[in-house]
């Protein structure tokens, strides 16, 4: 049965599909209605120009053919994907043929809103695909909400060499990728109301008030910053460099669960990860905590990540922990002290 339906698979499931275009189905209807009157007269005339029509469709095959072989698509996805934020895409064509050039190839977008980068449309046109060469295509797409979404993907096609026929591959590039919530920028009148200003220095250069060093004056510096008395000791211009606040450390609450597919839910998770971000991007560590999610208290990038990939996964029907934000949950993490010691600032998000 297994070798049977080896044999049969490719017949439900070519690699590649053939249709005719508006001028590939005139040629095919010239060439029935001709093959019809040579058999009817018995017109060695006819018979040659239903061959040499007959001829064109065999040839075209075959380059069209010799055009699609060989070519393989590697996708590009980017790390982080917003809701409602055009993500761009992308995908390398590369040409295993070892001689052959791969002509008039066409990467379709399948996704109703993908648009290329470049021409705006959703065909991506390459002349030439040179044999051992390595062709890229960009594109935007706008994933509109959170959550885990299965990519439309592309393919590849060809009208060469005639255009009489479409040739497409099977689609590629249909991978599951993980949305996080709209992100939205922060005011900093907002960010330094939320606690993004903090009384102890950061030991590093910022915009803080204690003095980090000093270095000569550079064109561009405000003249401000000249520090007079190590300017005339040095007989030089020398500037004050500041050292940066640390910023507190938050405790981010969802108040509620929310109700999964309402527009007050996707707001709240939009908010808290906004929060999060601004925060996170700023020096301040954060904690996330929920009904059914929990990520302990954190800094960095890799942390920003985790605290997104927890909310894009909410789930508000079945309060389940996001399997990638569950890791090693404590009750020590809940503790309500930062990094310095500090009592935690707590930031409560309705979700309803």
């Amino acid at each position: 049965m297994k070798r049977l339906w080896a044999v049969l698979r490719p017949l439900f499931r070519p690699r590649r599909t053939i249709k005719p275009t508006r001028d590939g189905w005139w040629c095919l209807l010239v060439a029935v209605g001709l093959g019809v009157a040579a058999i009817n007269t018995g017109n060695n005339l006819l018979y040659l120009l239903v061959s040499a029509l007959l001829a064109l469709i065999v040839v075209s095959g075959i380059l069209s053919e010799q055009a699609m072989r060989g070519l393989a698509l590697e996708g590009v996805v980017p790390a982080e994907i917003y809701a409602g934020r055009p993500a761009l895409f992308g995908a390398r064509i590369l040409n295993h043929k070892r001689t052959l050039t791969s002509y008039s190839i066409t990467v379709e977008l399948l996704a109703p809103e993908a648009r290329a980068a470049t021409t705006g449309r959703r065909f991506i046109y390459f002349r030439r695909v040179e044999a051992g060469v390595e062709r890229v295509a960009t594109w935007e797409e706008t994933l509109p909400r959170r959550g885990c979404h299965r990519l439309s993907g592309v393919r590849i096609i060809t009208r060469f060499p005639f255009g009489l026929f479409v040739k497409a591959a099977r689609p590629a590039l249909a991978d599951e990728v993980l949305v996080f919530p709209a992100v939205r920028a922060i005011s900093p009148d907002a960010l330094r109301h939320l606690g993004d200003q903090g009384d102890a220095a950061a030991r590093r250069r910022g915009r803080g008030d204690d003095l980090y060093d000093l270095r000569p004056y550079r064109s561009g510096d405000d003249p401000r910053f000249i520090h007079w008395r190590s300017s005339a000791k040095a007989e030089t211009l020398m500037v004050r460099e500041h050292e940066a606040d640390t910023s507190h450390d938050a405790r981010l609450v969802l108040v509620g669960r929310g109700r999964a597919g309402t527009d007050a839910l996707e707001a709240g998770l939009s908010e808290a990860a906004s929060i999060v971000a601004a925060l996170v991007r700023a020096g301040a560590g954060v904690a996330l905590e929920g009904q059914g999610v929990r990520v302990p208290l954190g800094h960095g990038r890799p942390h920003l990540r985790r605290v997104l990939t927890a909310l894009a996964l909410y789930d508000a029907d079945g309060l389940r922990m996001a399997p990638a934000a569950a890791d090693a949950w404590s009750a020590r993490d809940l503790s309500a002290t930062g990094r310095n010691g500090r009592q935690l600032r707590e930031i409560r998000v309705p979700l309803a």
